[in-house]
This record gives structure tokens, sequence and C-alpha cells, in this order.
């Protein structure tokens, strides 16, 4: 990848406004439809939060926005990743073995 493709990731990663991470899951079946709660991480520890029927969707929505921004990041830690790599192989030069001397250094004097 180049500075445009992760230049266009980033305007990717720019565009997603709202996102969530967890997972949306069914609780259990009642006699209006499913009851769903979104679990997830929160400082370590595993959460369940309870999600009203008018907000499936939009939880929904904004899960789905977090999957895709973190395949967005890794897509551009790839790119500079490959960018950093083939710089550096670019400017390394090769060394030249130096001549030694056969005579010793003297200690430099302070004054």
């Amino acid at each position: 990848m180049n500075k445009s493709n992760s230049a266009q990731v980033l305007q990717k990663i720019a565009e997603i406004q709202r996102m969530e991470p967890g997972k949306l899951c069914i609780i259990r079946q009642g006699p209006d439809g499913p009851y769903h709660n979104l679990q997830c991480r929160d400082h370590g520890k595993q959460v369940s939060r309870y999600v009203p029927r008018d907000q499936v969707e939009t939880v929904a929505t904004n899960t789905s926005n977090y999957r895709k921004f973190e395949a967005l990041v890794e897509q551009y830690a790839a790119c500079i990743i490959e960018q950093t790599r083939t710089e550096r192989a670019t400017n390394v030069k090769k060394k030249t073995k130096q001549r030694q001397s056969s005579w010793p250094r003297g200690k430099r004097s302070s004054s």
C-alpha cells in the first residue's frame, strides 16, 4: 500500500460516526418477540446490557460499525508497517569494513 491508500483508509475510519463494541444477543423469546442484550467487556469485566426492542436495529448497526472500524484500523496498521519497512530497506547502506590501525589509540588529554 502507499500513502494514498492509507489516506483512503483513514477517510473511511473518519466516516464512522457511531459505534459500540460488543455482541447483540437474543436472551429469550417472549410473546411479543425476542428480548435482546448487548454483551461486551468494560474495564476488563464481562457486562450485559438490556437493549429495548425499539433500539435493536440501531445497536446492531453500531456493533457492525465497530467491527468495520477494527478491520480498518488493522488495515491501516498493516499499510504503515509495510511503508516503514520499505523506507528502511531503501535507506540501508552497506557497511564498509574500516581499516583498523595496528597502533593503539592513546588517551586524549582533557586540556
